[in-house]
């Protein structure tokens, strides 16, 4: 399909007066206009009828004179020229025809160029005619010569104007369309490669992130982690609960800065390490500690946040430590909430920082809410935004359930699937109990001065408490038994202060003893003639877990824990 008697020009190059010149086997060159045409009227876009030969003038210099069809007809790519406001097609080149099948000069592009209409190409071509700044519809699917591939062309629509000898100036586009389908399939596969290593990432995470959360006696606890959106990597977000023994709850929560699989494996390396040092009953700090040094030798690139608490229910407190994490926010039971945050360090990992512990009241009808920087943080707002919002929300929720206030938070802070950060959340409650549930916890403590009475006093203070709370007669003399055994072992290697303390659960009897003395009991194995070394391996004997840890103000606890039957 030829043009038929066009100059073709791209608005804006710099135009001059070439009569004189001659291509070189002499032919003579078209003229072209020395100044800006008018403004075209509708009537003068009607295309003449006759072949001719164009010129293209580019930067001021004149190029050799050529047939506009013959130039475009050399490009390989699909090329297709329109004038007037319809869009009259002027010319499709060889590599058109090719994709798309040739097309009559004269008609409407609505008519003879179906496909750019299904494309959605002509709304653009309008914009370009009218603003004459070119345009580009990127990457999109066309019938291609191969059925069993899928072929991308980017069309570029740039305006032009079209001259005629004997008529005036038509605004057109020219239509050029790349072949991209290398570069479409290339992005397809690496976002293929992209999904399945975040896919990995997230598979890891949530295999390292504990599958079913212990359940203390003394505390409702629930949590939710939801991995960023699929435009986002999986970060190194973990939590944990970890049931001490004598009634005791240690929770964390941690953040690796950092993305991808790399940021998961260090969190279940972290969190794995927590569950280990938890065990040892170290005060908050010295957990942070060991993590500290930990932190730098997994890779001394990577740096974690991370909180650690732990809550006593004999003293109704909870105490923490944090490194660089953001705050705990605690609710009372009167729906006050307050932030705690002092004392704090930097995130694990950076070493040279010498951890320190607090502790706040955490009674009956207070909640907690640990959470990671995705919950509160915004790239458009600022992060203290982000906290107002959860404090406001969870001073909101009163008599809610730990899970519900998981829920709730994720929903009020705007958390979706599309969210681009991971989120953990853990929330703790101390239930109120009233009546027959307040019966099931219960507690009683007597002062040992020491001398041949302590033994006698721990065992008849025993065998009452224990008849008071009508347990069956094998497991009052096991406990009386563990409570004399935990006395006398205290008497003979400890030292004054000493103290016996009682407590019942729903699910276990607690036996334990404190003296003023650090140095803590290991099990021995007794030679058949020893007469001592036998207190702590019959403690361990009969009952269903025991430890010991050292106090922070000084001195140790040792301590049994015995099953209650289903019954009690």
């Amino acid at each position: 399909m030829n043009l038929t008697r066009w100059s073709i020009r791209l608005p804006g190059t710099q135009r001059r007066n070439a009569a004189g010149a001659r291509e070189p086997g002499g032919v003579p060159a078209a003229r072209t206009e020395q100044r800006e045409p008018r403004e075209p009227t509708d009537q003068k876009d009607t295309a003449p009828a006759s072949t001719a030969t164009a010129t293209a003038t580019a930067a001021g210099r004149g190029v050799d004179a050529l047939a506009v069809h013959e130039l475009l007809g050399q490009v390989p790519a699909p090329v297709a020229v329109v004038h007037g406001p319809d869009h009259l097609v002027a010319y499709v080149n060889a590599a058109y025809a090719a994709v798309f099948g040739s097309r009559d000069a004269g008609a409407p592009a609505r008519e003879a160029l179906t496909e750019l209409v299904d494309l959605g190409l002509l709304p653009l071509m309008d914009q370009v005619r009218r603003s004459g700044t070119p345009r580009t519809l990127k990457s999109r699917r066309v019938p291609g010569p191969n059925p069993h591939r899928e072929t991308f062309l980017t069309f570029t629509c740039t305006p032009i104007l079209l001259t005629a000898p004997g008529h005036g100036p038509s605004r057109g586009v020219l239509v050029f369309a790349s072949d991209v389908t290398d570069q479409v399939v290339s992005a397809e596969r690496l976002r293929e490669s992209e999904r399945h290593q975040r896919e990995a990432a997230v598979t890891l995470q949530r295999s390292l992130l504990p599958q079913e959360l212990e359940q203390p006696d003394d505390l409702r606890v629930a949590a939710t982690y939801q991995p960023g959106g699929i435009d986002a990597a999986v970060g190194g977000d973990w939590y944990d609960v970890i049931t001490l023994g004598a009634g005791r709850t240690a929770v964390v929560i941690g953040d690796v800065m950092g993305r991808g699989v790399r940021a998961a494996a260090v969190m279940g390396q972290l969190r794995t390490a927590v569950r280990a040092y938890a065990r040892l009953d170290l005060p908050p700090h010295e957990v942070l500690q060991l993590l500290d040094g930990l932190a730098a030798d997994i890779d001394a690139s990577q740096i974690a946040t991370c909180v650690y608490a732990v809550y006593d229910p004999n003293e109704g407190t909870l105490t923490y430590a944090s490194a660089g994490h953001l705050p705990i926010f605690i609710r009372e039971a009167d729906s006050t909430v307050h932030r705690v945050s002092e004392p704090t360090g930097p995130p694990l990992g950076t070493g040279g920082w010498l951890h320190a512990s607090g502790t706040v009241p955490f009674g009956p009808g207070a909640s907690a809410v640990l959470c990671t920087d995705g919950l509160v943080e915004r790239r458009d707002a600022d992060i203290d935004d982000g906290l107002d919002a959860l404090e406001r929300a969870l001073a909101a929720g009163v008599g809610d359930t730990p899970q519900i206030v998981c829920d709730r938070l994720l929903r009020t802070l705007g958390v979706t699937a599309e969210h681009d950060d991971d989120v953990a959340i853990l929330v703790l409650a101390c239930p109120e109990r009233h009546g027959e549930d307040a019966d099931l916890f219960r507690g009683a403590a007597l002062d040992l001065l020491g001398g041949i009475e302590a033994a006698p006093r721990a065992r008849a203070f025993a065998d009452g408490v224990l008849a008071s709370w009508r347990f069956p007669e094998e497991l009052r003399e096991l406990g009386v038994l563990a409570a004399s055994e935990l006395v006398a072992n205290s008497l003979k290697h400890g030292r004054a202060p000493m103290g016996l303390r009682l407590r019942r659960t729903d699910r276990r009897l607690i036996v334990e003893v404190t003296d003023g003395d650090e140095h803590l009991p290991r099990r021995q194995r007794a030679a058949p003639a020893d007469e001592a070394g036998r207190g702590i391996a019959v403690v361990a004997t009969i009952a269903a877990e025991w430890g010991a840890r050292r106090l922070p103000e000084g001195g140790k606890a040792v301590w049994a824990e015995f099953a209650l039957p289903a019954a009690s």
